[in-house]
């Protein structure tokens, strides 16, 4: 009976504390407040939803679209919920996306038809050039490519660039932020950079990627103007090693101080000297620095045999293609829109649709550069010189790509005709007072004209380009003396000085240890009977039969 009264007492007690407990529970959950109900959606998401709802449907589009009204919509937004639909944040990624897109592929377009001026190049110097050193010319323009390119893969653009971050078209480049720098006046000046070797690590970026295609054929355009001033007597292996060395170190090195944030660049917030040195696409970069490395191989080097009399009078060598010569021009002409426009690195915002108006003055410069030479010509020797001609349109182009961002219409008229009378002075300056050999006019449309194109800056700038309301860092647009800013012809005058006296002096300085250590000459001998047999293993044009050369005897 106890037993009994025991067992029943504790299942009572275990099912009181189990309804006590239950009802706890539920007084709990019966107590819980109310969930909050999902907020609206903002105003502006709410209407891209519906928007997004009204959006053609793959069966609308499968019927064809054959005005362009149904194709690109909101449905094309990429969204991060596909269940939530689009968002304003969706929005403005996909517009921020869609404008370095568009930088993306305006400045890589550009470089490809940058890279299309090699084959240019290689018809005006060879057609300048004789027959029977056809192979050897063509064979530099053909593998100046390549060892500029792996030295500047490996070196030269980190030299160059690697300290040129922050740039708004491209997304930034902030991998590129290590430059060295020294400390002078209590300002800070930008000497090399020091990141993007090999573009590895950090360098491994798109947006590096895209900069590095296209200032890597602005250098290789630099290291083919020494081709054809040192053409006909030039060993191809120095000519290798003199176009390595200067991919991997001579052009980068003032192409930083220009544009990669080093100290010409400088020169306006540190000294005040208006918006710094300004070379717009690259006059004295990559021009002046071509014709001046060309000037200094040319005094090493020496004149082709025969091309000076005794008494110090030039004979004229005549080059065996001028159609080539002219075809070349104008696949250079063409290359020149990539050249100049490009150069704003975009097409969208931060004030690139000046791009059209880059490509007029490009094109203007070009013709009143053709006229100015064929009229020089045609008045000092009683008739156009094809020849000349076609390096008046070259002068042009070259005198208007550093101040092609900055100058209007009837200026880039200016100053290429100034460039096309000036290429055939200093074409007879440098042959009959220098006393240098130049087969092409290499250093006076690509050194002296470079130089004038970076003195033009400083004239000719008006003050109207507006690239993301600075300048190398200075706020405001890039304004010459001609109207009112005395301070950027100084900043160009430094440029200028820069070039002649360190540029010059560098290369002089490389390629004479060059000389010492392999030479620059190819013998006599292989210079008489033409380079291709003896340097390339293969004449140019096999089936051509060629003449004695005799008045060589004669000038010897």
């Amino acid at each position: 009976m106890k037993t009994w009264l025991r067992n029943h007492l504790l299942a009572g007690c275990i099912l009181a504390l189990s309804l006590a407990v239950g009802g706890i529970a539920y007084a709990e959950t019966a107590a819980a407040p109310a969930q909050p109900a999902a907020a609206p959606a903002p105003p502006a998401t709410a209407e891209l939803r519906e928007a997004a709802a009204k959006a053609p449907t793959p069966a609308d589009l499968a019927k064809g679209d054959p005005g362009g009204t149904l194709t690109g919509n909101v449905a094309d937004i990429t969204v991060t919920d596909a269940k939530a639909g689009p968002t304003m944040a969706d929005a403005g990624n996909q517009i921020g996306q869609n404008k370095i897109a568009i930088n993306f592929v305006w400045t890589l377009v550009c470089g490809f038809l940058v890279m299309f001026m090699q084959a240019g190049f290689a018809m005006v110097e060879s057609g300048l050039t004789r027959v029977k050193n056809a192979n050897h010319t063509y064979m530099m323009n053909f593998f100046v490519y390549g060892c500029g390119l792996l030295a500047y893969w490996v070196l030269g653009f980190a030299i160059q660039m690697g300290g040129a971050a922050g740039n708004a078209n491209l997304g930034g480049l902030y991998p590129l932020a290590s430059e060295h720098s020294i400390t002078l006046f209590g300002k800070t000046w930008g000497i090399f950079g020091e990141t993007g070797y090999f573009l590895a690590g950090h360098a491994y970026d798109v947006g590096v990627m895209v900069i590095f295609l296209f200032q890597m054929v602005f250098m290789d355009t630099a290291l083919t103007i020494v081709t054809g001033a040192c053409a006909e007597r030039w060993k191809f292996i120095t000519f290798s090693v003199t176009s390595i060395i200067m991919g991997a170190l001579t052009y980068p090195l003032f192409a930083n101080w220009a544009w990669g944030g080093g100290w010409l660049s400088q020169l306006g917030a540190n000294l005040g000297l208006s918006h710094g040195y300004a070379d717009f696409a690259g006059s004295g970069v990559v021009h002046s620095v071509g014709g001046l490395s060309a000037l200094a191989v040319c005094l090493i080097i020496g004149p082709r045999l025969g091309k000076f009399n005794r008494d110090g009078s030039p004979n004229p060598i005549i080059g065996h293609d001028i159609s080539a010569v002219l075809i070349g021009c104008f696949i250079l002409a063409f290359g020149w829109f990539g050249f100049n426009p490009g150069s704003t690195l975009g097409a969208s915002s931060n004030g690139n649709l000046r791009i059209g108006s880059i490509a007029v003055a490009t094109m203007l410069a070009g013709c009143t550069g053709t006229f100015g030479a064929i009229l020089y010509m045609w008045i000092s020797k009683g008739k156009p010189d094809a020849s000349m001609s076609g390096n008046g349109l070259l002068a042009g182009l070259v005198a208007i790509t550093a101040p092609s961002g900055f100058v209007s219409a009837p200026n880039a008229a200016i100053i290429g005709l100034i460039a096309g009378v000036l290429v055939c002075v200093s074409v007879y300056f440098v042959e009959n007072v220098l006393k240098v050999d130049d087969p092409v006019g290499a250093i006076s449309v690509h050194g002296t004209n470079g130089l004038w194109g970076v003195l033009a800056v400083g004239l000719f700038a008006d003050g109207t380009s507006n690239y993301g309301g600075s300048w190398n860092g200075v706020p405001g647009s890039v304004t010459g003396l001609f109207y009112g800013d005395a301070g950027q012809l100084a900043a160009q005058l430094v440029g200028i000085s820069t070039l002649l006296g360190v540029v010059f002096t560098l290369s002089f300085a490389i390629n004479m240890v060059l000389e010492y250590v392999i030479g620059h000459r190819v013998s006599a001998e292989t210079e008489l009977n033409g380079l291709d047999i003896p340097e390339m293993g293969q004449l140019g044009y096999p089936e051509f039969v060629f003449r004695p050369e005799i008045s060589y005897s004669k000038a010897a």
